[in-house]
């Protein structure tokens, strides 16, 4: 299928490695024009080098924290006015709630709550002017089934969840749409990470929890990065504009209810 989307800029978060990768990688292949954003600079230049050689074209990367005002100056002047933006960041650590503190709570809320909404905030008017905006925000399934030892995370991004479903009303007539994409059990550094620590809270050997992990999944399995990057780009497609503030969960399956 032709999203319709090449030539269309495209600023993707923490893209050097797992779902943000796969996402700009969808994009490349569609034929955007794709910045790339992750703050260590030789993993992140490699990834723009493969992204590039898959997709034929030149990937542009800028290495920064995106989580402040001068990594996101450096990002939107490396890129130019996005006309498509993927709000991404690694979660915050797992853990017990009496463990984390204020400044726990306040690197949770800047990196996956009040960054996304400052970068909105930064490109949605040029959107709206070109009359074409696409901006997907990678949040979590745990935004519809709170994961226990995810609170800075279940917090967060229910709060950018909330954000979101105000704004998106508004400038979806202008042919700018902002969505969610709700990520369950993909096979990333991240979820070997929260697996890591369920394997020490159980005592349980790490290759056991994995296997249960896929073994509670209906499909069997973890998802891949490339499944989660076609469905990304195809929200960013101009097949999509109907699609508005909707939270689209991709988990194989896990999650049970029919709401």
């Amino acid at each position: 299928m032709d999203l319709g989307i090449a030539g269309r800029r495209a600023l993707v978060c923490a893209a050097s490695k797992g779902l943000g990768r796969g996402c700009a990688q969808a994009l490349a292949d569609a034929g955007c024009d794709v910045t790339i954003v992750a703050r260590t600079e030789d993993v992140l230049r490699r990834a723009a080098e493969e992204i590039g050689a898959r997709a034929g074209r030149p990937v542009r990367h800028v290495a920064c924290d995106i989580t402040t005002p001068e990594g996101r100056v450096a990002a939107l002047a490396t890129c130019g006015e996005p006309d498509i933006l993927i709000n991404n960041a690694g979660g915050p650590p797992p853990g017990d709630f009496r463990d984390w503190d204020r400044a726990a709570w306040l690197r949770a809320l800047d990196a996956n709550m009040l960054t996304p909404i400052e970068l909105i905030k930064a490109t949605v008017d040029g959107m709206i002017a070109r009359r074409f905006g696409r901006i997907v925000n990678i949040t979590s399934s745990a935004v519809k089934a709170p994961i226990d030892i995810l609170g800075l995370s279940n917090g967060a991004r229910s709060g950018l969840t909330g954000f979101v479903a105000g704004i998106a009303r508004k400038v979806a007539a202008d042919n700018v749409t902002i969505n969610n994409l709700l990520p369950g059990p993909f096979d990333t550094d991240r979820l070997r990470g929260t697996m890591e620590v369920r394997a020490k809270a159980t005592g349980k050997p790490l290759a056991d929890v994995l296997q249960a992990g896929r073994d509670a999944t209906p499909a069997g399995r973890f998802g891949t990065i490339d499944e989660f990057g076609a469905a990304c780009a195809f929200l960013c497609s101009t097949h999509a504009g109907f699609i508005v503030g909707q939270n689209i969960l991709i988990d194989g399956g896990t999650y049970p209810g029919t709401f």
